[in-house]
């Protein structure tokens, strides 16, 4: 993996105008992207992660859509000043996207060969003829069954795993630095999703994109990122490789999630849920966010809003646990047997005291 960065998010903040009134959606939020990383952004159902990433591809709604600040640097553009023309010329080319519902988002009137071909014709200039030879190339690629016949077929009638993966062929036809996957395995069962995670997975290094990776299950990311941030109430509140927020998670709400996955080493009678609900961000919270579900909560989470502290080179989590000044915290049991079984499984990578994990 590259350490070039090509993908820069500073200080992003947007809001959406409601009946109800200013939504604060997305709060500042910081993070960068490295070619050929996957980098994965995890987080319960509003907390950002999808709003931030169609931020990048320019599909949120220009109607009630207000971008208060910051900046998404691409290719030597900032991303939220250019023109719809420039963007469309970047869309499907350079950045694409695999969307939730492959059912809802593929066009239903048109053959999926036709579909996958759309964007080699636009970005690439290709010919009907040499997009649709290329499209079934692409069919066979991600692992769709005679494709010579199956490229004239509809949207419904393949099953959802392999509407999946004419989604994927569709991003991928015109070999896009950056693929953004929002919940893309959310509607499969697991040995369908545990196969569209290894195909992805497989064409990444093939063609040697970036991919930023939404999910609210951490369980899936375990197969998937290289780093990983973690998002709450619209802000990042942790972030770091993938063996850090794993095996060295500093964040209370990372510790909840990591807490939430079932445990096939464990005897667990019942699964832990995080206590309590999200805010509601019509109404800034104050101090951190966290707060409020926080078992380890301190008075200044009520009353102040944490820093992003720095743990390692890679390593950052916005608590105010991490302040020299507060008290020592031990995370959850089952959080600190997780880490004892990486130390004994990796003795040469060591967890220092609060700090990251340094090879």
């Amino acid at each position: 993996m590259s350490e070039e960065t090509i993908l820069q998010v500073k200080d992003l903040a947007i809001s959406f105008e409601t009946f109800e009134g200013k939504v604060k959606a997305v709060r500042g939020v910081n993070f960068d992207l490295k070619r050929g990383e996957t980098l994965a952004i995890v987080g319960e159902s509003g907390s950002g992660k999808s709003v931030s990433t169609k931020a990048i591809n320019g599909l949120l709604p220009k109607k009630n859509t207000i971008i208060e600040s910051g900046e998404i640097l691409f290719d030597g553009k900032d991303l939220l000043k250019i023109s719809e023309a420039e963007m469309q010329e970047i869309r499907g080319k350079d950045i694409a996207m695999i969307f939730q519902d492959p059912m809802t988002s593929l066009n239903p009137t048109l053959a999926v060969g036709k579909q996958i071909a759309e964007p080699m014709i636009k970005h690439l200039g290709y010919s009907e003829e040499e997009a649709i030879d290329r499209a079934i190339e692409w069919m066979r690629l991600v692992g769709i069954k005679n494709p010579e016949e199956t490229h004239k077929h509809f949207p419904h009638q393949f099953s959802g795993g392999m509407r999946q993966r004419v989604m994927i062929a569709i991003a991928l036809a015109c070999e896009p630095k950056i693929l953004i996957a929002d919940e893309p395995t959310t509607a499969l069962d697991v040995t369908i999703q545990a196969q569209i995670l290894e195909l992805m997975n497989d064409l990444k290094d093939n063609i040697d994109t970036s991919i930023i990776f939404i999910t609210h299950d951490l369980g899936v990311v375990a197969q998937m990122a290289n780093r990983i941030a973690v998002m709450y109430a619209g802000q990042i509140v942790e972030i770091g490789t993938d063996d850090e927020i794993f095996y060295n998670p500093k964040h209370p709400y990372t510790w909840g999630l990591l807490a939430s996955i079932p445990s096939v080493d464990e005897n667990q009678t019942e699964l832990y849920t995080i206590p309590g609900a999200p805010p509601n961000l019509l109404y800034e919270p104050v101090g951190d966010a966290f707060a409020p579900r926080n078992e380890f909560a301190l008075k200044i989470d009520f009353e102040q809003e944490p820093e992003m502290f720095k743990i390692s080179d890679t390593h950052f989590a916005k608590t105010w646990l991490l302040h020299p000044d507060a008290p020592h915290v031990e995370p959850p049991e089952n959080i600190k047997r997780r880490n004892e079984k990486y130390r004994a499984l990796h003795p040469e990578k060591a967890v220092t005291p609060g700090g990251g994990i340094h090879a």
